[in-house]
């Protein structure tokens, strides 16, 4: 049996704001309080995992050795179908400027414009289906860990759309919605997402 969770603080291992928000509203109802890594001082691991799972877990396990508490770490990124599954795990570099772009940092709508460019140049009738992927991975300090995966189908759209969400979800639609991931309320995304996907699965294992 996987070792259970429980009640108390946890760590989420980002220094995204954004995502914080997102995991803290997922694991409110379970009385679970969520401290960032940043928040902590915690310096950002780096992610040199080939897939999802494994930078999930490097993450995950620097956050609870350096905390020594429970850390919870999540790697997500979008696979685009007719791109052979990029930008996957380096979803967050694509939107990294280069020094000629501009000062550090990263740029999401710069991202989602070279996604489009490499989709232009396979002409209109290009396959625009894509996913986003999210894998959890829970960490305690004795090295002990779990791993959940999810998944949200849909298709790339553009010009991009809304301004709640962040990263690519102004240019992503799920599956059975004409609304991007940035037209919808936290609300609805947290209901259909990949990371709600991968929460179900969480949840149903931790707290079921």
């Amino acid at each position: 049996m996987t070792r259970r969770l429980g009640s108390g603080a946890l760590v989420i291992a980002t220094h995204n704001p954004g995502k914080l928000k997102e995991i803290a509203a997922l694991l409110e109802p379970y009385g679970v309080k969520c401290i960032s890594a940043g928040s902590l001082g915690l310096p950002e691991p780096a992610e040199t995992g080939t897939t999802f799972a494994q930078n999930a877990l490097l993450k995950a396990r620097a956050a609870a050795e350096a905390s020594g508490l429970a850390a919870l770490a999540d790697d997500s990124g979008l696979s685009v179908a007719a791109l052979d599954g990029r930008p996957g795990v380096y979803t967050a570099d694509w939107a990294e400027r280069q020094w000629f772009e501009g000062p550090p940092g990263r740029d999401w709508y710069m991202a989602m414009g070279k996604v489009e460019g490499m989709l232009a140049e396979k002409g209109a009738n290009v396959d625009r289906a894509a996913a986003f992927h999210c894998v959890l991975a829970l960490a305690w300090p004795d090295g002990e860990h779990a791993i959940y995966e999810g998944r949200c189908d849909g298709s790339l759209t553009w010009p991009p759309r809304g301004t709640m969400g962040f990263g690519y979800d102004p240019v992503f639609v799920p599956v059975g919605s004409t609304l991007t991931f940035a037209e919808i309320s936290p609300e609805q995304k947290h209901a259909i997402s990949h990371r709600a996907d991968a929460f179900a699965r969480l949840v149903a294992e931790q707290f079921g």
